[in-house]
């Protein structure tokens, strides 16, 4: 009775934090950047994504602590998730294929909403004590803007939502698609090795962290997008339909299926704009934490690289995820979270090479998210408490991934993930939107050296 009055609390809030004006604040933030920087995110993104998958870092040496690439894979570590498996799942589950439409426009507007963040980590960056750098909208709001305040609040509720989007959530969504797949392996198993593992990562720091990453997460991508090719290949009569489905349905209320009652059109845009900025975090204010750490002269040339994090997650990732769950039909089971896109996967491949597929790419995607997230909340506690905070900060965070594992409501721990979400969002969106002038200041100051 107490877990059920809980839970209900719960839903209000999100309900109520996921509101109209939220999602209005979130894609409207996208959009007035977009303007301001004159559709960057379209004519820039083939520079970008040289300067981040190719050429990989500056010329020459330059102040941070990481390279172009290391920081792009951090960032990538964080942002493809579960949210790419499981999030789209639930969104589409939830809302109707609608949603995933809606993901698309989240992602598109969020490119410009992510590079606008990485500017401004780069100009406001500053060195700590041990020699790190040190950065986000914690720096920018305050040096920025001169509202300690405000991005006294950002460091809180990103320190809390480190152990929602970054710890639990994750642990949780691979304990529950590897129990379901393997009964035999517990969650508290689970929970033990991944516990393991990210200790043995974060005793290292961010050094640790970017070059475990720069394995990781190149690794995971293509395995993920392979096997996702793969199966469109083998029901490539039915993406035409598939692209018709998610169109129409964005518009109009979609039909009770799989025991699912009627999603109406505001519950597609909710849950997908949802969903989108739970993968790709653009307007969440974590990834320009990493951008801050990066080897760079310029904020623009980091901020091009930054951008292409929405543009993979989103465009690339969540879009297969959604393909291979409507085009197998899976979306009519009745299922949801990395089940339903592991019931995708397992009708379209022989044997059980597909429930194989879902679940490796799901522990290296929920795992490279825990290390990604580990050094955001870091950060943030460091903001808050100073560095002797760190230590006990890393000790908690590695045991709360052990927790995650072996909590059993799942929407309980969705939901959380998307309240601590928004409230780290809300100053960071304020802060953007005060400084999108300086961003753009940049941003042609740079362009029109390229242009002499």
């Amino acid at each position: 009775m107490v877990e059920t009055n809980v839970l209900e609390i719960i839903r209000s809030i999100h309900k109520f934090t996921w509101g109209p004006p939220t999602l209005i604040l979130l894609v409207g933030t996208g959009i007035l950047l977009t303007f301001r920087l004159r559709g960057l995110q379209f004519r820039a993104l083939w520079h970008s994504l040289y300067l981040g998958l190719i050429k990989r870092k500056e010329d020459e040496t330059t102040e941070g602590d990481i390279t172009h690439f290391q920081a792009l894979m951090t960032a990538l570590a964080a942002t493809v998730g579960t949210g790419n498996i499981a999030g789209v799942a639930t969104a589409i589950a939830e809302g109707g294929p609608g949603a995933l439409f809606w993901m698309w426009i989240t992602g598109l507007f969020g490119m410009a909403t992510k590079y606008a963040e990485a500017v401004l980590a780069v100009k406001y960056r500053a060195t700590d004590k041990s020699g790190f750098m040190s950065g986000g909208p914690m720096y920018y709001i305050s040096k920025g803007l001169g509202w300690k305040w405000l991005g006294f609040a950002f460091s809180v509720f990103a320190a809390l939502a480190a152990f929602g989007i970054g710890n639990i959530v994750q642990s949780n969504s691979v304990a529950v698609v590897i129990n379901s797949n393997y009964a035999v392996i517990r969650p508290w198993m689970v929970g033990l090795v991944l516990f393991v593992a990210t200790t043995l990562v974060l005793v290292g720091g961010i050094k640790s962290i970017g070059r475990t990453t720069a394995v990781i997460v190149p690794f995971m991508i293509l395995l993920y997008v392979s096997a996702s090719v793969v199966v469109l290949l083998l029901n490539v009569k039915a993406i035409p339909e598939v692209i018709l489905l998610v169109i129409s349905h964005a518009f109009t209320p979609t039909a009770a299926v799989g025991g699912f009652t009627g999603a109406a059109v505001s519950q597609a845009i909710r849950l997908g704009v949802a969903r989108g900025v739970f993968s790709n975090e653009s307007g969440l204010g974590s990834a320009p934490i990493a951008a801050a750490a990066a080897q760079t002269k310029n904020p623009v040339n980091q901020a091009l690289v930054s951008m292409t994090q929405t543009f993979i997650d989103t465009i690339v990732v969540c879009s297969l995820t959604g393909f291979v769950i409507l085009s197998t039909g899976a979306w009519k089971y009745g299922l949801t979270s990395s089940e339903l896109t592991s019931a995708a996967f397992e009708q379209a491949l022989p044997g059980h090479f597909g429930g194989i597929i879902v679940t490796i790419s799901l522990i290296f995607f929920a795992y490279s998210t825990i290390l990604g997230w580990s050094y955001y909340g870091e950060k943030s506690i460091t903001y808050i408490l100073g560095e002797r905070s760190v230590v006990p900060y890393r000790i908690l965070f590695c045991l709360m991934v052990f927790v995650g594992a072996v909590i059993l409501e799942v929407e309980l721990v969705w939901k959380l993930a998307d309240i601590f979400n928004i409230l780290m969002a809300f100053p960071n969106l304020i802060g953007l939107i005060f400084l999108s002038g300086i961003v753009a200041a940049e941003t042609n100051k740079y362009f029109y050296k390229r242009t002499l």
